[in-house]
């Protein structure tokens, strides 16, 4: 029987795998494959996850209005083992906005924005978004992407 409820546990889960394999220097693909068994069909999760992660990076590394990470060239510098599709920038430009505007305080509308999506792929754009933004705010502080995901308090 398909797990139907997500638990606090399930996003404690999901956050350590992250943290811990950037940590590890995991690539996307790595990460995907140790976070895959714990999405359940038809759920954005851990999608949510990922993007809180992603506006916690951001507010450690001291981004704001004055000091933002630019979005051009952030996929291309940050994110290189995988190249977006045409049909598949718009997914991964919303999961990078979308933790950007968690970070400013806004909570994003993803119910209403991943309906169209016509694939139950929400979560792995929202994980690309934050191995990208991960990596950037490391390299804003000036740490490795280890240190500062040791850093990230879970």
């Amino acid at each position: 029987m398909a797990k139907t409820r997500v638990t606090d546990q399930d996003h404690a889960e999901a956050a350590s795998r992250l943290m811990s394999g950037l940590a590890q220097g995991d690539d996307l693909y790595q990460l995907a494959a140790a976070l895959e068994g714990l999405h359940p069909n038809g759920n954005m999760f851990p999608g949510e996850v990922f993007l809180r992660l992603s506006g916690k990076a951001l507010e450690l590394a001291g981004t704001g209005p004055d000091t933002p990470i630019p979005y051009d060239g952030l996929i291309d510098n940050y994110l290189a083992e995988h190249t977006f599709k045409r049909t598949q920038n718009r997914k991964i430009q919303f999961a990078i906005l979308g933790a950007a505007a968690l970070r400013g305080g806004v909570e994003p509308d993803l119910l209403g924005e991943v309906y169209w999506w016509q694939e139950d792929d929400f979560w792995w754009y929202a994980l690309a978004a934050s191995v990208a933004l991960i990596r950037a705010c490391a390299d804003r502080t000036g740490t490795s992407v280890a240190d500062f995901v040791r850093g990230m308090s879970l």
